[in-house]
């Protein structure tokens, strides 16, 4: 009888993670992607991407707005019937809730998302390769507040892995972050092994009229400018 207890206690624990349903979600690059919502043992929420031949859990971190789940490099933000998934090879995509085909699906977003999607190029004049150990930095900056450092709004870290200038770039923002009276601005820099090598050193605005526009920085060598 007790072991019977036992097996009947297990399977009711079991039921919850069982029971999480798949939710179908089609994204702007016509593949659909499928998610469930769950808690773990301990009652943390966390996120389950269901792919062809496997399933990865992204536990629940803290965000401005909406959900936000991550594990490492890997990103999913929900607000509302609306996800962007970022799989840590630099290739996002927005999804819709709903099984729907891709052009139904974009019809069906919102007007405005939630999120805005800045990006461009990042280059040099100097003639100089750049090693294959470089990472690339981009970070969005509000700097609104007078007298006051500028505040990050989204940083981006790129492993070069041997990419030579130019070299595109993007980064997502949460439209909530962005306060009414900002001012944005983009700057890049190309760091090798914790040692700067180039930086931007003017501001690069990424909206203009409220929409975002290309980006294209162009860096200095850091001897030649303030770090």
């Amino acid at each position: 009888m007790k072991t019977a207890t036992l097996l009947l206690l297990s399977l009711l624990f079991a039921l919850p993670a069982q029971a999480a349903e798949r939710q179908p979600y089609a994204c702007d690059n016509g593949s659909r992607l499928d998610i469930s919502f769950a808690e773990d043992a301990e009652g943390r929420p966390q996120a389950t991407l269901h792919f062809a031949d496997e399933a990865m859990i992204l536990p629940q971190v803290p965000a401005a707005s909406g959900a936000l789940y991550r594990k490492g490099d890997i990103r999913l933000h929900t607000r509302g019937d609306e996800a962007f998934f970022e799989d840590g090879k630099n290739n996002q995509r927005r999804c819709t809730r709903g099984n729907l085909p891709p052009a139904v699906a974009a019809v069906a977003q919102p007007a405005t998302s939630s999120f805005i999607e800045i990006g461009g190029t990042v280059s040099y004049l100097a003639r100089i390769a750049l090693p294959p150990d470089a990472i690339l930095i981009i970070r969005v900056l509000d700097t609104a507040r007078a007298g006051a450092p500028a505040r990050v709004l989204v940083e981006q870290r790129y492993e070069l892995n041997g990419a030579q200038v130019p070299i595109p770039f993007s980064a997502t923002i949460d439209r909530d972050l962005i306060g009414k009276k900002a001012r944005l601005s983009v700057n890049a820099r190309i760091e090798q092994q914790g040692k700067l090598r180039f930086i931007s050193d003017k501001a690069y605005p990424p909206l203009k009229d409220g929409q975002p526009v290309p980006v294209d920085i162009v860096l200095k060598p850091a001897g030649r400018t303030p770090r």
